[in-house]
C-alpha cells in the first residue's frame, strides 16, 4: 500500500465546533483579550503597582493624574493606580467563589429537581420563584447586612443571590436529557440515580451552565461593588473598586479621577465577560452554529 492511499484512508480530523465559532465571531477575541489583560494585572499586581496601595502621603493628598501618579491619589493620598490594581483582586476573586459556589449548588438542586420531579420538583422550584421575585441587589443587601462585612461573608451573600438561575437554568435541559435512549439504557442496567446524573446527564448541560457562569460572573462583580458602595464591602483599608467609588464621592466634583477609574475598570470587565458569555452562547448553541 502506497502513502498516497494511507493518507487517503486516514480520517480527517473535524475542526472543534466551538474554536470554529471563536474564529468567525472576531469580536469575541475583543472579550477574552480585554479579560486576559484584566486578570493578568491582577495577579501580577505586586510587580506592577508603582507604590503601595496602603501608603498614606498627605503631602500628595488629591493630586490630579501626572507622570509621578499616572490615575492620581485620593484623599489620603494614596496611589488611585496601585489601589485599582490591588483591587481587582478582590472583585474578580469575589465574582469567581461566588458564581463558583452559586453553580455548583444550584446546579445540583437543579439537577435533582429535574431528575426527581415530582413533589421535590415543586418545592425546590417555589424556592427559587421566591428568590428570584427579589431584586438581586435586594437579596444580597439583605444577607450581607445579616452576616457582616468580609470577604467570605460577601461570597456567601452574592452566591445566595445567584443560586436560583443556576437551579433553574439546570432543571430544564435535565427533564429533557432524562427522557432520552443512553438515559433509560443506564436505568435498565441498574446504574444508580446519582451515576446517571453525573455521568449521562451532568455532562449534556454543562455547556449551559458555563455560559450562564460567564454572564452572572459580571452580575457578581457588579453586587460586590454596590454592597462596598453603601458601606457592606471588605472592610477598609483593603482596596476594592466600589469602596473606592465610595470613598471618592465625597469629592467627586474636586477630584473626578477617584470615581472615574474604578468605574471603568467595573465598566470594562463586566463588558468583558459579557462579550465572552455571548461568545459562549453563541459557540456552543448547536442552532446558532448552524445558522452562521
Amino acid at each position: 500500500m502506497t502513502d498516497a492511499t494511507v493518507s487517503q484512508a486516514a480520517p480527517k480530523r473535524q475542526p472543534n465546533p466551538v474554536l470554529t465559532a471563536f474564529r468567525r465571531n472576531r469580536f469575541s477575541w475583543v472579550g477574552i483579550g480585554l479579560l486576559t489583560l484584566i486578570i493578568l494585572l491582577a495577579v501580577f499586581a505586586p510587580l506592577v503597582s508603582p507604590f503601595d496601595p496602603l501608603k498614606q502621603n498627605i503631602l500628595h493628598r488629591l493630586s490630579p493624574p501626572s507622570a509621578q501618579f499616572w490615575l492620581g491619589t485620593d484623599s489620603y493620598g494614596r496611589d488611585v493606580l496601585s489601589r485599582l490594581l490591588y483591587g481587582a483582586r478582590i472583585s474578580l476573586s469575589i465574582g469567581f467563589f461566588s458564581v463558583l459556589v452559586a453553580m455548583v449548588v444550584g446546579s445540583a438542586f437543579g439537577i435533582l429537581a429535574g431528575y426527581i420531579g415530582g413533589v421535590f420538583d415543586q418545592i425546590v422550584m417555589g424556592i427559587v420563584d421566591v428568590m428570584l421575585s427579589f431584586p438581586t441587589l435586594l437579596l444580597g443587601l439583605m444577607v450581607a447586612a445579616m452576616l457582616g462585612a468580609s470577604f467570605e461573608n460577601l461570597i456567601i451573600a452574592i452566591a445566595i443571590t445567584e443560586t436560583a438561575p443556576f437551579a433553574r437554568v439546570a432543571r430544564a435541559p435535565t427533564i429533557a436529557v432524562k427522557r432520552r435512549e443512553f438515559v433509560e439504557a443506564g436505568r435498565s442496567l441498574g446504574f444508580s440515580p446519582s451515576l446517571i446524573m453525573g455521568v449521562h446527564i451532568l455532562p449534556n448541560i454543562l455547556s449551559d451552565i458555563v455560559v450562564v457562569a460567564s454572564l452572572w460572573m459580571a452580575s457578581a462583580i457588579r453586587t460586590e461593588a454596590s454592597l462596598a458602595f453603601i458601606g457592606l464591602g471588605v472592610r477598609p483599608p483593603t482596596a476594592t473598586w466600589g469602596g473606592m467609588i465610595r470613598e471618592g464621592f465625597e469629592n467627586i466634583l474636586s477630584a473626578w479621577w477617584l470615581v472615574v477609574f474604578p468605574s471603568l475598570a467595573i465598566l470594562l470587565t463586566v463588558l468583558a465577560l459579557n462579550i465572552l458569555g455571548d461568545a459562549l452562547r453563541d459557540a456552543i448553541d448547536p442552532k446558532t452554529r448552524s445558522a452562521q
